[in-house]
């Protein structure tokens, strides 16, 4: 005999077992009581024609129309009515086939070994029965990104007229100020998206500056979330647009892409507190994939490189002394033993390529990969100086917890409001909007791999770069890959003035290894971009920026000489500059205790030779021609 239900759809199920009755709580709460759970009693299983045999091997959906699926494709099925989108699509993944049939066989071994896996399930989703929720997490990582983006503005700020201003060394005014036809100016704009296209004044850039500060308080103190973010993310675009080497660092174009998912996902309103909605399924897919991105591209960078120094084990021998810009504690640990830096390096490749797959696993499991990424960044932090890096990272980490863990971070007072529904074109907006982030996003990731790209759908593959080119130019998609190549000595540039030739004095840095009694100083989250700048110089040809650079200073441009420690020229600028060339080497335990110093340094020679400034008719925000000194 078989019957219909009537109503709602029905599972029936082992009510002995505490495994069984654990995940039945877990999916009436999704399922939100638009599926009737009843433990199967003689009674039900003579009505629908199930043996007892069927019912204790395996759960029992009967649908309505008297359609009867078990097992694996059972569980598919009754998510299918969940009022919640994510839920449903991945319920409908789970039908498609060879899906369903991996997951029937999981499910009947599961079954047949259900007190072994009781214990595997408390270790990897705990105790809790209950739907995950991000509204906490939401509320959190917007404060610390509001203080991400107030350090970078800050940052920024003491630096916007030294690099870009009218006398900087990088005037944003030499890419706005050039007359362009009509055409070719909106094609321009549109490559690069910024603001200051309407003016790049000194004034402008400053105060796009501070503009960037008061919203960045907004956001950390949870005013008008959603229109904070996108004004943050806008206004951060339109320096990096334009911003060329000063501004190209990856936790540039990373704060940039977690801004533009805050924008997103952050609740609408003035003060919102935890939003009257949940964030979406894919809002928060979105997040970890970007998590995943970052660690997984970083690891991958690496193997993929061919660099020696990652076979072999011995990049953190190296990279403390060649990081560019360490810390005291990077000093303290390039003198640690050979064995631990072979170990911290076999540590690093494992945590940026092992565990970024923990990203996408139940509860406990990301919980143990955000501990293990937050014990990566603190190790960075700590002998390295990255700017914002470490803080962005660690705020968007915390899209690998839930609600759960947040308890006593968030305010009492902000639990009281009980989310509501999500309206449906709300829900469908929303989507709409992830799917082309989250189609880039899995993208960027295959490319990275050798088979990659299939070569059909040929269509396919027109229609993902027209995608991707159109979203190249908001910086806010893109590929992360730190330390693929490791540089294995330390080449710095010293830069010197001179009034007559023949006696030269050097300019102190602020933050740059340049003195060898200076111990290495802490300097994140502030970023230094001249003094990082310099860095990679320093590997390469003299870039035009740098020639630049010593133009400025032959002009004595007040607003370049503020970049610096110091003005060895405080009457008037030199008439000679040049730029010699040192190799640099950490100092030995007993050399410091010795003679104090903390390294060691021999020249290598020149590497810009002495120039002098040609007096011309150039606009003033135009650095001034140089000549070769006689």
């Amino acid at each position: 005999m078989r019957a219909a239900v009537r109503t709602r759809p029905l599972v029936l199920y082992d009510g002995d077992c505490g495994f069984c009755l654990r995940w039945v709580r877990r999916w009436m709460e999704r399922t939100e009581g638009r599926v009737r759970f009843e433990p199967s009693r003689w009674w039900l299983r003579a009505l629908f024609g199930i043996s007892r045999e069927e019912a204790r091997r395996a759960m029992q959906f009967i649908e309505p129309q008297g359609r009867r699926s078990s097992g694996a494709e059972a569980v598919f099925r009754l998510l299918t009515w969940s009022p919640h989108v994510g839920t449903r699509w991945l319920a409908a993944l789970g039908l498609l086939p060879g899906v369903r049939q991996a997951a029937g066989g999981v499910y009947a071994r599961v079954a047949r070994h259900r007190r072994g896996a009781a214990r595997w399930d408390r270790w990897l989703f705990g105790r809790s029965t209950q739907v995950p929720r991000y509204r906490a997490v939401r509320w959190v990582f917007s404060r610390m990104l509001g203080g991400t983006f107030l350090v970078a503005f800050t940052s920024l700020g003491r630096q916007v007229l030294g690099l870009y201003g009218a006398r900087g060394i990088r005037p944003i005014r030499e890419v706005v100020d050039p007359p362009l036809r009509a055409s070719t100016a909106r094609h321009r704009a549109w490559r690069a998206p910024s603001v200051f296209w309407w003016g790049a004044s000194d004034a402008a850039l400053v105060r796009g500056c501070r503009a960037g500060q008061a919203l960045s308080v907004a956001l950390l103190f949870d005013v008008a979330p959603r229109l904070s973010a996108t004004l943050l993310w806008g206004l951060y675009l339109s320096y990096v647009s334009l911003g060329r080497e000063f501004l190209s660092f990856q936790w540039d174009v990373l704060l940039l892409e977690m801004g533009l998912l805050a924008a997103l996902t952050a609740p609408g309103g003035l003060r919102p507190g935890l939003g009257r909605h949940e964030p979406a399924a894919w809002e928060v897919l979105l997040f970890r994939l970007l998590v995943f991105r970052l660690y997984l591209g970083s690891g991958l960078s690496k193997l993929q490189s061919g660099d020696r120094t990652w076979r072999e084990l011995t990049a953190c021998g190296v990279y403390y002394e060649t990081a560019p810009l360490p810390t005291r504690g990077g000093w303290y640990a390039h003198h640690l033993p050979r064995g631990f830096q072979r170990a911290a390096t076999l540590m690093v490749l494992g945590l940026e390529t092992a565990v970024p797959f923990l990203v996408f696993g139940p509860k406990q499991v990301r919980r143990f990969a955000f501990a293990c990424f937050t014990f990566l960044q603190a190790a960075i932090s700590a002998t390295g100086n990255y700017g914002f890096f470490n803080l962005q990272s660690w705020a968007l980490g915390l899209w690998l917890l839930d609600d759960s863990a947040l308890r006593r971070v968030v305010p009492a007072r902000l639990w009281s409001d009980a989310p509501s529904p999500r309206p449906r074109w709300r829900a469908a907006l929303s989507a709409l909007a992830a799917v082309p982030v989250g189609v880039l996003s899995a993208t960027e990731v295959l490319q990275r791999f050798s088979w990659w790209p299939p070569r059909r759908p040929r269509r396919v593959l027109e229609w993902l770069d027209r995608l991707e080119a159109s979203a190249r130019p908001l910086r806010s998609l893109n590929r992360y890959g730190l330390f693929a190549v490791m540089t294995v000595s330390r080449p710095e540039i010293v830069v010197e003035g001179s009034e007559d030739g023949v006696n030269w004095r050097p300019y102190p840095f602020r933050f740059k290894v340049s003195d060898v009694r200076q111990a290495p100083r802490q300097v994140a989250p502030h970023q230094p971009r001249l003094d990082w700048q310099m860095w990679f110089a320093a590997l390469s040809r003299p870039p035009s920026w740098f020639l630049a650079f010593l133009g400025r200073l032959l002009e004595g441009a007040p607003e370049v000489l503020g970049l610096l420690a110091g003005n060895p020229f405080a009457g008037s600028p030199p008439q000679h500059v040049r730029a010699w060339l040192y190799d640099y080497r950490m100092a030995s335990w007993e050399e410091h205790r010795r003679t104090g110093v903390w390294w060691r340094r021999v020249p290598l020679g020149p590497y810009v030779p002495p120039l002098r400034r040609v007096l011309g008719d150039e606009p003033e925000w135009m650095p001034p021609r140089l000549q070769w000194s006689e």
